[in-house]
């Protein structure tokens, strides 16, 4: 298992409760990418505050294909995917882990909708930002490798998440101004997870998002954000 994502199965076994332990406003014209967030500081930050450090710049699709990120790869040559890697960590009953990594049994804790999965089958990998939210928000402008690293992202432990495949599949490319999980207890972590992603991406917001993440955090004074840059 990837070596942060171990970490954080065995550090932080509350985390799909909570992000808590762990873990501008005119639209912008400027052609410049804008300044990373400096790392938010020891314990995170207020929801509220990393909200605030999200840049609002105006989004584009043009030129999106899915193709573009290459996903599920086994970057560190152990025999399991970024996916693979993924459902190793967050499960709540460890897999059995065959040949090639094939995973059967196990029990996983879905947490935009609540439920209790048992078969790897049917959860979906889900990037929190999805892959053409990052492309409008900046992603376009990133050479292939960057792409990859970013739809494989295991040194982040919340960029990823294994989820039931529904609720996956209804959000498909939406914004939080657009979907929210079905489990309302679920909306403190969603926003602390879309926040921290786009912060440690350094991708833009549009200002519908921005405003439904400050609407979400009105509501979230418990809830914090960690994140460090992405190299």
């Amino acid at each position: 298992m990837h070596p942060l994502r171990r970490a954080a199965a065995f550090a932080c076994p509350a985390l799909l409760l909570s992000v808590a332990a762990c873990s501008a406003d005119s639209p912008r014209t400027d052609p410049k990418p804008p300044k990373a967030a400096a790392p938010s500081a020891p314990g995170g930050l207020a929801l509220a505050k990393a909200v605030d450090q999200l840049k609002v710049a105006s989004e584009s699709r043009a030129g999106y294909d899915r193709d573009k990120f290459k996903l599920w790869v086994d970057a560190d040559r152990d025999g399991c995917d970024a996916r693979e890697e993924v459902l190793l960590s967050e499960a709540v009953k460890k897999p059995r882990q065959g040949a090639g990594c094939k995973l059967t049994g196990g029990q996983w804790k879905s947490y935009y909708d609540g439920k209790t999965v048992n078969d790897p089958s049917k959860l979906d990998i889900d990037h929190v930002v999805p892959l053409a939210e990052a492309w409008d928000s900046g992603a376009s402008k990133w050479p292939a490798k960057r792409r990859e690293a970013y739809a494989n992202d295991l040194d982040a432990p919340r960029g990823l998440v294994a989820v039931s495949s529904g609720p996956n599949r209804a959000k498909g490319d939406k914004d939080p101004a657009e979907w929210l999980p079905p489990a309302k207890d679920a909306y403190c972590t969603y926003a602390a997870d879309w926040t921290s992603t786009k912060l440690r991406w350094n991708l833009t917001t549009d200002t519908a998002e921005r405003a439904a993440l400050h609407k979400i955090a009105a509501g979230c004074p418990k809830t914090t954000v960690a994140f460090t840059p992405a190299p």
